[in-house]
């Protein structure tokens, strides 16, 4: 088939030639020139035969909606727009009713994959109308990884990029697990090879998966993680899955924690820990880690104990939990 794909950058750019690797032609456009082959959307629009397909892979938010309402102008009655990128599913409602008054199709498709996508294959979540997927099909065979899964009509239109931002959802609460048990591990005098350890789980076991890998591959690169800050950004769908669970009334406890632990990642001295230190100094007397010298009213309550403190549960506090640095250090999204 022929297609034009807008944007091309580490995930578009590899598409495009995954898809030319398949036999297919593709005009690209992208705003930079180096990586481009056409250089307007007017020259990619005309470079098509009708009906023409559009695949956008540029980032959610106003650089789609730009681009949408940009094609919406081109695009002939029976032409078809496919938004691949990581729009919230509500503005793939809005595209779908904006493209459809002019007799453009919608598609909306997750996609995941990651920079091996171009070897692997992409999953790839699709929603919209039979006849529109029918009109991309092969685009999706081309795409997917080799063999019988990998790719899935999810439902209609908004139902590609609700299936994708709930996988991204699982991937927080996946990523923030495997963090968190490397942290531990590497806490302990007893375990003397964490990497090791983490290597003999990608066999046999049922935590084994294609992130614990990319786990592995980074200790391999530094076993302590020394080089990385422990500071993790979020693309926005673990918000949104939340948001969409609390709308739903669905209990969503692991995915919740991983995205709150994002947030207090980028937190070099968090605020609220240090109301929690204070109170639990006002209660139990425990000790408040300061970097100021102790003063009178410090050393009158004593040190930390280990007996019952009030809060239910013996004081077995450490340097980690009275900081609340919550700095757990994730391999990063794929």
């Amino acid at each position: 088939m022929e297609l034009g794909l807008v944007g091309l950058g580490k995930m578009g750019g590899n598409m495009r030639e995954r898809l030319r690797r398949a036999g297919h032609t593709v005009v690209g456009f992208d705003h930079n020139p180096g990586v481009r082959d056409v250089d307007s959307l007017e020259a990619l629009v005309a470079a098509l035969p009708s009906p023409r397909v559009v695949w956008v892979m540029v980032p959610h938010g106003e650089p789609t909606r730009e681009t949408v309402r940009a094609l919406g102008d081109l695009l002939d009655e029976g032409d078809l727009v496919v938004d691949g990128g990581n729009s919230r599913w509500t503005e793939d409602l809005e595209h779908a009713q904006l493209l459809a008054a002019q007799g453009v199709g919608f598609v909306d498709c997750g996609v995941s994959g990651g920079v091996w996508g171009l070897e692997n294959g992409y999953a790839l979540m699709a929603g919209g109308a039979a006849e529109d997927i029918a009109k991309v099909q092969p685009a999706f065979d081309a795409l997917k990884p080799e063999g019988e899964h990998g790719w899935v009509h999810a439902g209609k239109v908004g139902a590609g990029h609700f299936s994708k931002m709930v996988h991204n959802g699982i991937e927080y609460a996946l990523m923030q697990s495997y963090a968190e048990g490397w942290e531990l591990l590497s806490k302990v005098d007893m375990v003397d090879n964490v990497t090791e350890v983490f290597r003999s789980w990608r066999e046999g076991t049922v935590i084994r998966s294609w992130l614990l890998d990319l786990l592995v591959a980074a200790l391999d690169d530094d076993t302590d993680l020394g080089g990385i800050r422990g500071y993790a950004e979020d693309s926005g769908e673990g918000r949104w899955t939340v948001e969409a669970a609390i709308e739903h009334a669905v209990p969503m406890p692991a995915i919740a924690s991983a995205l709150f632990a994002r947030f207090s990642s980028r937190q070099d001295d968090s605020p609220a820990m240090k109301a929690v230190a204070a109170m639990r100094n006002q209660f139990g007397g425990h000790a408040m880690h300061t970097d100021a010298p102790a003063t009178a009213k410090d050393a009158a309550v004593g040190p930390p104990t280990t007996s019952d403190t009030g809060d239910g549960h013996p004081d077995q506090s450490t340097a980690a939990e009275s900081a609340g640095s919550g700095d757990a250090r994730s391999p990063g999204e794929s």
